[in-house]
């Protein structure tokens, strides 16, 4: 058997199904030599960084929280996102998927999350993720049960959705961020460029380390660059605490019934998110499907880390996609990698300097490689999708599921008389899209 540290994640030959079979540059439980490791895991933390400290300070900003509130909810962002991370890639019991799956600050909660702080105070916000985890808990115990309702088919839309839903904001980073005064500047486009062209270059002319490793070194590249031009703004490096340990329970909580109605609901969505992520992750990074064991124990590991996130005044935790995107860009399924950079992410949650150094990474720079990391996550939806040999039916569930919800998430004013708990879903894009595509796949006609 050849060095996996010279493997490439290239196809190959499979002679079960006449497809191609992806080859992992590392599989699942193999760990790579630690400097290796060490680097593809700092990687990861970079990939996830601008979208985990930026839902934080957006709710700050929402309800006029102080500076030190602020900087508060940032670093607890980073610290329980590492703690979190570990329990997907390590595991207790039959909670986590043991997959390199990052966990981190979710974005579909934020929605909800906005209303419900300006309305009955934080603490609301927290109290109603305890109950979103629960409801998280349950369905990955049921998961084994529901599985018949993912097949390839349903799961590939599923994974299709989230990809093409994600662009939007990758685009947003890629233009110097959403409500950046200097949007679609030329110092924004060269930047966000610059570390495209780094990173495909080093993917594609690189060897071993510095293939694999492509984003992290585009980053760096991107963030030096980015140095003369003003865009990194070393204030809140010098104003952050060197070391500081954060206090359970520090905004409380309250358990309004709009916040256990409303984060209740946004479980269901992020889950149906998780269920995707699980499902690409396997499919793009070791050319397999997602087993019952995975699965279940992935959204039970997303569940009981967004009800841990709340006792720490951590906003709800969910898997990257972004992430899942370095997987299948770069072949590296190790979960022992990301397990690394979930340590890193501690760290970073303990010493705030260093996460401000992270955090000051200008959207351009993440946006260059968010693009592709976005795309990924379409190319591993219609992997899935190509699985099936699509007859009249299967055309008409991927029609009617991502024309409908893609629709409403790209036109969310077609619904803005949907009672609002109900709205929240719908503009997801991802769950009217899982809904039709399950029931519509579920009422597929007997043959003959």
């Amino acid at each position: 058997m050849p060095d996996s540290s010279h493997r490439t994640p290239e196809e190959s030959p499979s002679a079960s199904s006449g497809c191609e079979a992806v080859t992992p540059r590392y599989e699942v439980e193999e760990m790579p030599p630690l400097r290796e490791a060490i680097v593809l895991g700092v990687q990861h933390v970079l990939v996830m960084m601008a979208s985990n400290v930026t839902i934080p300070i957006i709710l700050a900003t929402a309800i006029g929280a102080t500076t030190g509130e602020s900087a508060f909810l940032v670093q607890v962002a980073l610290l329980v996102a590492g703690l979190t991370t570990l329990m997907q890639t390590i595991g207790f019991g039959p909670v986590g998927s043991r997959l390199p799956i990052v966990q981190g600050t979710s974005f579909g909660f934020l929605v909800v999350s906005i209303p419900l702080a300006q309305q009955y105070g934080i603490a609301a916000v927290f109290g109603g993720a305890i109950f979103a985890g629960l409801v998280q808990v349950v369905l990955g115990f049921s998961l084994r049960w529901l599985r018949k309702l993912f097949p390839p088919l349903v799961s590939g839309i599923v994974v299709l959705v989230i990809g093409i839903g994600l662009l939007p904001t990758g685009m947003q980073l890629y233009g110097g961020g959403n409500g950046a005064e200097d949007f679609g500047s030329w110092d924004n486009l060269g930047l966000a460029t610059l570390v495209l062209v780094v990173m495909l270059a080093f993917y594609r002319y690189g060897r071993g380390v510095f293939a694999a490793s492509s984003v992290l070194i585009a980053l760096v590249v991107g963030y030096l660059a980015a140095i003369p031009t003003g865009k990194v703004d070393f204030t809140q490096i010098e104003d952050a605490a060197w070391f500081a340990v954060p206090m359970p329970l520090e905004f409380g909580l309250e358990f309004p019934a709009a916040a256990i109605i409303g984060m209740g609901a946004m479980a269901i969505a992020t889950s149906i998110e998780t269920i995707g992520d699980l499902s690409a992750i396997t499919k793009s990074g070791a050319g397999r499907e997602v087993t019952d064991r995975e699965l279940s124990g992935g959204v039970l590991a997303d569940g009981v880390a967004t009800a841990f996130a709340s006792l720490f005044s951590a906003l709800p935790n969910t898997s990257f996609g972004q992430n899942v995107g370095l997987v299948a860009f770069t072949g590296v399924m190790s979960r022992h990698v990301v397990s690394i950079g979930a340590c890193f992410l501690i760290l970073l949650g303990l010493f705030p300097k260093l996460a401000a150094v992270i955090a000051a990474m200008p959207s351009a720079v993440i946006g260059g490689a968010a693009v592709v990391m976005f795309g990924m996550l379409i190319g591993a939806g219609i992997k899935l999708l190509a699985e099936t040999r699509l007859d009249r039916h299967d055309l008409l569930v991927i029609a009617a599921s991502i024309g409908v919800g893609q629709g409403i998430a790209a036109v969310p004013v077609v619904v803005e008389l949907v009672p609002e708990t109900l709205r929240v879903l719908l503009i997801s894009g991802i769950v009217p899209a899982a809904a039709l595509a399950v029931i519509l796949n579920l009422a597929r006609p007997k043959p003959g």
